[in-house]
């Protein structure tokens, strides 16, 4: 009977009236967001959107995104959820500063942080150089240049959400498969990874979206070189003058790919089903 109560009070808590203060800014919160999106519907050229997305440069382009950001998602997801547990479980000198590195790229400006990996990884750089004089390996004006910068700025989506998700979950789940004598990649495998899973899906969702929209660190770090590093958002921004038909087509499919993402994924990431 308690719990029964308490369930209906959070439910008539949930569909209680919200204060006019809060429910007006909110209400234009949401206008203010959406107002942008009612612009690109209302000049989209819905009548020739088929033939706008079928030309070379726009198939061009999709093709491209589509590899590179998967291709970030990967990376992200194989470097962000080892960095995420050891931020989560492990006690080391200066994890405070490895964090806030961990999550720079989200407040970095993104032609700064493609500055930043030019410096580094550029046939000049700091690992650039002898990765071109001992392997023969350039990364800027290449396809690898850009998925290494859609990584760089999709990566905290991963650290960030798999982290809050490990350090919330009860440890003495895996406690109690230790003692059953559950080595700790086993333990790792059945146990933690099945626990974090929505987080794990839902950062990979947030570092795909982000991958895909990806565009001042992949054009000051990669260029824009057609069907090598020219992304969608390279070539949204390269057809504004000449084609904006064909520009604001392909920015309705990054639109409708993002929001339909975030959409379907939302209940994983903020309530963990």
């Amino acid at each position: 009977m308690i719990t029964a109560a308490a369930s209906t009070g959070r439910r008539r808590s949930a569909v209680r009236r919200p204060p006019l203060v809060l429910l007006v800014p909110a209400a234009l919160a949401a206008l203010f967001l959406l107002l942008p999106l009612l612009g690109l519907v209302q000049r989209a050229p819905w009548a020739d959107l088929g033939a706008q997305l079928s030309t070379p440069e726009a198939r061009a382009a999709l093709r491209l995104s589509l590899v590179c950001s998967l291709w970030a998602t990967v990376l992200a997801l194989g470097f962000g959820v080892p960095l995420a547990w050891v931020l989560a479980r492990v006690e080391f000198p200066g994890r405070s500063f490895v964090r806030a590195l961990a999550l720079l790229p989200l407040v970095l400006p993104p032609v700064v942080g493609g500055v930043a990996l030019l410096e580094a990884f550029s046939r000049r750089g700091l690992v650039g150089e002898p990765l071109g004089d001992w392997l023969g390996v350039q990364l800027t004006f290449s396809t690898a240049g850009a998925v290494l910068a859609e990584t760089f700025v999709a990566l905290p989506f991963v650290v960030i959400t798999v982290e809050a998700a490990l350090r919330g979950m009860d440890r003495r789940v895996e406690d109690a498969a230790a003692t059953l004598g559950a080595g700790r990649l086993t333990v790792l495998r059945r146990v933690t990874l099945p626990a974090v899973a929505p987080a794990l899906l839902g950062g990979a969702a947030l570092a795909w979206a982000r991958a895909l929209g990806e565009f001042g660190a992949t054009i000051t770090f990669a260029g824009n070189v057609e069907g090598r590093t020219r992304t969608v958002p390279l070539a949204v921004y390269l057809l504004l003058d000449t084609d904006p038909g064909t520009a604001i087509a392909l920015s309705l499919v990054m639109v409708a790919v993002c929001v339909a993402v975030l959409t379907l994924l939302r209940g994983r990431w903020l309530v963990g089903r």
